[in-house]
């Protein structure tokens, strides 16, 4: 019985439903050992708390990645998502070289952008510096706002097929083998993914909930990756990331007062199913 390891690399949050205390339950609930490398700790997650503290990792990635390596600690996959620099870049594509099996699977969320900003803190030296991991990566997960930043490319709100057929030839030019695209919407009150390669283009539409929730990036993310390295197709790995995503807003919405994430945990039981 095949028993795999996936190595996500992101920043904590001690509170707060994003990042890697959201990847490393679903990835477990996925039947998937979880190895975790820090990028930072938090107090609490960035959005709608104030005072939180903050303590950079950096410097101690080299030292884990050497005892790993002592170790002789090999991933069948690395994911990424929030990382805080381009320094921690560097050491992510050195653990892609250095940590991982043969033929092991690396996905890259470009956790950078949103609504057509950068998120604070990040400027051009850093997009230039995820360009560079995208291009070792087998699968990229973009926004629409990431994907404009990642091709140079004016971002909109609004889309057609041309316009996304433009970002995705722009991005696979960067080297990933697939493209995972979500966020696009071609009609009033639906939403849905594209899964692109050179040679192949497959749309999955759902419902657009009218309320959002702080994480669900991270909540797609990772539950894409364990479907993915449990044996689903890209499609059907981002089939099970949307329907589930959907389901963590819902349960959310039932929640009086909860405004700091989605309820992610309360829909586990359907990811499983649908797995």
């Amino acid at each position: 019985m095949s028993y795999k390891r996936i190595l996500t690399v992101q920043d904590i949050s001690c509170v707060g439903q994003c990042s890697l205390t959201v990847a490393l339950p679903i990835i477990s609930a996925c039947g998937i050992e979880c190895s975790v490398l820090p990028s930072a700790v938090l107090s609490t997650h960035t959005a709608g708390f104030s005072g939180y503290t903050f303590r950079d990792l950096t410097d101690d990635m080299p030292a884990i990645r050497a005892h790993w390596q002592k170790e002789g600690l090999k991933f069948d996959a690395v994911y990424t998502g929030y990382l805080g620099s381009s320094k921690q870049i560097d050491y992510v594509i050195d653990i892609f070289n250095t940590s991982t099996k043969e033929n092991a699977v690396k996905i890259v969320d470009p956790a950078m952008a949103d609504n057509g900003r950068l998120y604070p803190g990040f400027d051009a030296e850093y997009v230039e510096a995820m360009k560079k991991l995208c291009s070792e990566a087998d699968y990229i997960l973009p926004n629409i706002t990431e994907a404009c930043f990642l091709t140079g490319i004016k971002y909109q709100s609004a889309c057609d097929r041309e316009y996304i057929d433009w970002l995705l030839s722009k991005l696979l030019l960067l080297g990933a083998k697939t493209v995972v695209l979500t966020g696009v919407s071609y009609k009033e009150g639906r939403t849905g993914i594209v899964v692109a390669t050179k040679d192949s283009y497959e749309y999955y539409e759902h419902e657009l909930l009218s309320n959002s929730c702080h994480g669900t990036g991270d909540i797609y993310a990772s539950s894409f990756t364990g479907a993915l390295v449990n044996g689903h197709s890209a499609y059907e790995a981002a089939k099970i990331a949307g329907d589930y995503t959907l389901e963590c807003i819902k349960e959310t919405a039932k929640i009086q007062n909860h405004t700091y994430g989605a309820a992610f945990e309360k829909a586990i039981p359907k990811l499983i199913e649908m797995l």
